[in-house]
């Protein structure tokens, strides 16, 4: 990767200076109280995995969607130092807070670009984005708004949340970098809003916005513009992925062979069984139940190893067992691993292997999307018309 610019973040996942201790402790209840929340866990709210009962769904209410990032998850906190200065955290999934220590970071609030936003929480993801250069530039894509200010948008439709921001800290964001552009090679990241489409616009996100994403991307989600934002698993976030790509994250338990020495290894004074870590373990994949202690985990199934895989994992010379494992199904109906997900700290809920589950056995592919277009946006012009109608009676 190319050396970032000057005060740009060289990772998307150490993004900061990592908050440990009395000030994680304090920043996590100080977000909570912000939020009106008791819990001081992770505030993002969650998405369900697409399933074939949700095509009817978005024919029922209104839905936007955009495409998801392959980045990493975060929420950017706003908020002033003891000195009173602007600074800002960036929160991911583990409920981690990274400090970002770049003083050149500013978001200045509407007609005065010397003010700051703090008690304002959004919520994005960041990613690389590949330039025709060839070199990569960190980009942070929001696609929520949590509090703006110390306003509380929560319960607002997600298009007023999004509105809400575009206009208190987007746009004097973007109008800055217009006056003064030397400043932005400067900057951690690149700040830009995810653009969404309404619902029906299937034929547009395949046909034009993915091909011309210059990030990864793993998918769609559909994101129900009604209701309110949902701290932790929201039915109203639909996270669509190609039937192929459906994955679940496990915790990955190794369970070694014990074997009997050689007569060679006997020679050398080795006269008791041991445990071969070597040879090929039993893996076995645990989900994550719920529950405090010992218990919280329950085996799921096997993990399919071959002898050159477990030869290029014993390779990396990284501790294995306990880690989070990205996996998917092939063929076979064999679970395979795809890649470790330490950016995660914990194996996905029962409840959300149960809905990952189902979006593998009813499979919803580009085509089903594609021909469920019409209908959405049918019953979104018939819902239009109605309101329309309810309002003129109104006046």
């Amino acid at each position: 990767m190319e050396q970032p610019a000057d005060g740009q973040i060289a990772s998307i996942a150490v993004p900061g200076v990592k908050a440990e201790g009395q000030l994680l402790y304090t920043m996590r209840k100080e977000v909570a109280e912000l939020l009106d929340r008791h819990q001081t866990s992770f505030p993002g709210a969650q998405p369900v995995s697409f399933a074939r009962q949700h095509l009817d769904e978005l024919t029922k209410q209104d839905y936007y969607v955009c495409e998801k990032s392959d980045g990493i998850r975060y929420l950017l906190y706003s908020t002033d130092d003891e000195a009173g200065n602007e600074a800002h955290y960036l929160i991911d999934r583990k409920n981690d807070y990274w400090f970002l220590n770049n003083r050149n970071l500013h978001f200045p609030r509407v007609n005065d670009p010397s003010a700051f936003h703090t008690a304002t929480l959004v919520d994005g993801e960041l990613v690389w984005d590949s330039l025709p250069n060839g070199k990569k530039e960190p980009r942070f894509l929001v696609f929520d708004c949590l509090v703006m200010d110390g306003n509380k948008l929560m319960d607002r439709t997600l298009d007023k949340r999004l509105a809400y921001f575009k206009e208190r800290l987007y746009t004097p964001y973007e109008k800055l970098f217009k006056e003064y552009p030397d400043e932005l090679k400067f900057q951690p990241f690149f700040v830009e809003m995810k653009p969404f489409q309404l619902g029906y616009g299937i034929e547009m996100m395949f046909k034009q916005v993915l091909p011309g994403l210059k990030h990864g991307n793993d998918g769609l989600i559909f994101t129900c513009r009604n209701t309110p934002y949902k701290h932790g698993t929201d039915p109203h976030i639909l996270k669509w992925k190609p039937p192929e790509e459906n994955t679940i994250d496990f915790r990955l338990k190794l369970n070694f062979p014990t074997v009997e020495p050689t007569s060679e290894e006997k020679a050398e004074g080795i006269t008791e069984p041991f445990v071969d870590y070597d040879s090929l373990p039993h893996s076995e994949l645990l989900i994550y139940k719920g529950d405090s202690g010992p218990e919280r985990y329950e085996v799921f199934s096997d993990l399919y190893l071959a002898e050159d895989e477990w030869e290029v994992l014993k390779s990396l010379g990284d501790p294995l067992n306990d880690r989070i494992i990205e996996c998917n199904l092939d063929e076979q109906g064999r679970w395979r691993m795809i890649r470790f997900r330490d950016d995660k700290s914990e194996a996905n809920h029962r409840s959300t292997v149960s809905s990952v589950l189902e979006s593998i056995n009813d499979r919803v592919s580009e085509k089903d999307l594609y021909r469920a277009a019409l209908h959405i946006r049918d019953s979104w012009k018939s819902r239009q018309a109605r309101a329309e109608q309810e309002s003129r009676r109104g006046r």
